[in-house]
Formats: structure tokens, sequence, C-alpha cells
């Protein structure tokens, strides 16, 4: 007799072998998995009482045994300009966030890999206690599904943008089997083109995701032009250094074709000078690279400002002029705090940091 799947991990974590053993100890056809797949994914069901093609009987042993969520949405903000951010609750009490923008015809999701974040980047929120754990697959799914269920019927995600709470990369084995799925036409049906994983730059785990062969374009959180300054604002760069990241973004755009973008968050006095401009281009000069430039979001307790118009319209020329394939990132959600990690962090009623970082 197969022991019960532990409930509050949910059914998206539950390994496919498991869920046809448990089906067949019910004397249940093997589809009945792709069924309750397609009221997840498609329909939208969120109880198995939903699930109105399955047995009266089987529904009611589903419920004993799973959950079809295991996350519940503990609070909901939407901004003046539609975006929405999601606080979530796992079924261990730790709270993750995601967020749901959307602009013309698309409807984009930004989502979290791990509780908190172990990499230290100085102006972020989401790292400001530290990584606790890694997110399981269905976790991860979890907030997609969330997030589409707050759309109207006729409409569906789009795109994907791993770019929340943690480092992708530092639990990439759970992250691609979420996106399995999600490109899936058994569950999303988001193009692999529209995926774009964000990472702070872990070599290793770069080359890893480039010779896997598939379309996900990759986002490297640069910060900085030139290893010292890159150490003080992205601590883990002291025991990597640019060249090897560089050096792996090259390959991971040798061997997919695909594009690789580079993030500069804009800290005011420390990062954003034309000369750091002009270094940062002759970096990625002779690279097929595009800079998404993104200005400093204010965030509670930390001591950086947001950069002057004047000083952001300067950079970007500086990078222009250099012809650097480069854009400003549209700050969305304002008004609720959607920066990364802030919203958690009033949830958990955390104070400001200490120290002069």
């Amino acid at each position: 007799m197969l022991p019960l799947a532990p409930a509050q991990l949910g059914w998206l974590d539950q390994p496919p072998e498991y869920l046809h053993a448990w089906l067949g100890e019910r004397r249940q056809p093997a589809m009945r998995l792709a069924q309750v797949q397609r009221w997840l994914f498609a329909s939208r069901a969120t109880r198995f009482e939903q699930m109105t093609d399955l047995p009266a009987s089987l529904r009611q042993e589903l419920a004993q045994s799973f959950v079809p969520l295991a996350s519940t949405v503990a609070r909901r903000l939407t901004a003046r300009d539609g975006t929405e951010k999601l606080l979530l609750r796992l079924s261990d009490g730790q709270l993750i966030e995601c967020v749901l923008l959307k602009e013309r015809e698309r409807r984009t999701v930004c989502i979290s890999t791990q509780v908190g974040c172990g990499m230290g980047c100085v102006f972020c929120a989401s790292g400001l206690e530290g990584v606790t754990r890694n997110l399981s697959r269905g976790e991860i799914l979890e907030q997609l599904l969330h997030a589409r269920n707050l759309l109207p019927a006729q409409e569906r995600l789009t795109h994907v943008v791993v770019m929340g709470m943690g480092e992708p990369l530092a639990n990439l084995a759970s992250l691609l089997e979420a996106l399995e799925l999600v490109c899936s036409s058994k569950g999303l049906g988001i193009s692999a083109r529209h995926v774009h994983i964000s990472t702070v730059g872990l070599p290793a785990k770069i080359r890893q995701l480039a010779d896997l062969g598939k379309q996900y374009h990759l986002a490297v959180s640069l910060h900085a032009p030139n290893d010292a300054l890159r150490n003080q604002i992205v601590p883990t760069n002291d025991k990597i250094g640019l060249q090897a990241i560089l050096e792996a973004a090259d390959y991971f755009q040798q061997t997919t074709g695909r594009q690789v973008t580079y993030e500069y968050v804009l800290l005011a006095g420390i990062n954003d000078q034309p000369s750091h401009a002009r270094e940062l281009a002759r970096l990625l000069r002779g690279r097929q690279a595009h800079v998404n430039l993104i200005p400093f979001n204010p965030v509670v307790g930390l001591p950086f400002g947001r950069l002057s118009d004047e000083a952001l319209a300067r950079f970007l020329q500086t990078l222009q002029v250099a012809r650097i394939s480069v854009k400003v990132r549209k700050r969305k959600g304002a008004d609720i705090d959607a920066a990364c990690g802030q919203l958690r962090r009033t949830a958990l009623g955390a104070s400001p940091p200490s120290g002069d970082r």
C-alpha cells in the first residue's frame, strides 16, 4: 500500500510515477492524471470538487490525499498601472512574492525561485535576511497559476521572467522541472523564447543552462563595469569575477544563438557616472549584448537613492554613442512597492538593516 503523499506539498510536487501508482491502486486509468493537469492549467480549477469529469468518489479521495495548490494568497496589491503583486504563503508558512505585469497584449509573471536570497546584492530587499531554502517545482509553478487566475477568462500568460526572490541558477534543477510544464502544451504553453532567466552570474550553471539546447533568454545582473566596484555591490563577485561571468555568457550566446541581456541597476553616486558608462561600453564592445538600465527603486532602510533624470539621460546617451544596444526599463507598480522582496519584508515586520552598507 502506498503511503499518503504529504498533502501540504501539493499535487504539483508529486512525481508522475507516484501519481500513476496512486491512481492504479484505485483502479483508475492513467488518463486521470492528464485530466487533473488540464483542470489546473487550462480550466483554472483550484479545488478537486471543481473537476466534474472525474468520478465523485475519486474527487473525494484526491481531496483527502492532496491539495491542487498548496500555497495560498496572503495578500494582493493592485497598482494604478494594473500591475498586481501577490504575497504567497507556502505550506510551511514561508512567504514569497510574484508579480503580474500587463502591457498591451503581454501578460508577464515575475516569479521567485527561493525563500530569500543568498547573493547579498546590497540594494536588494530580497536578500536582507539571507536565503531560507529553495522552492520546489510545485511552488514555482503555483506562482504562475495564482497570477494567471487573476486574468479574465479570455486572457493567457505570454511571458515569464525569473527575476523574483532568489538566485534562479542556485535552484536550477527545480526551475527546469517547472519550466518543462510552463512551456509544454500540457501546461501553460508559453514559448521558451518568452522565458527570461536572470542571474548574478554563476558561470558553471550558465554553461549548464546553455548545454540544454533550450531557447530560454539569459539576463546577467551586472550592476558594475569592473570587479572592484562589483565586489562592493554584488559580494559574490569577489570569488567569481567578471571575466569568468562574461566568458560563460559568451558561451551561452554562441551555444544557443540567443542575445544576452545585461541588467544594470543605477545607484545614485555609486555606479551611475559617465565614466562607468564608458567602461561598461568597453566591457561589452564586440559582444552580442543588450543592456537594461534599471533606475533604483528606493527601499526603506537601504542607503541608496534614485538617480536624477539628467544623470540617467547622460548614462543612456553615453552607451548609445558607443553603439551599445540599450534601453531603460519601465518602472511598474511603483505605488505598491513592486520591487522584489519589499512586500515580504513588510509582512514579516522586518526592521531596517543596520550598518553603513
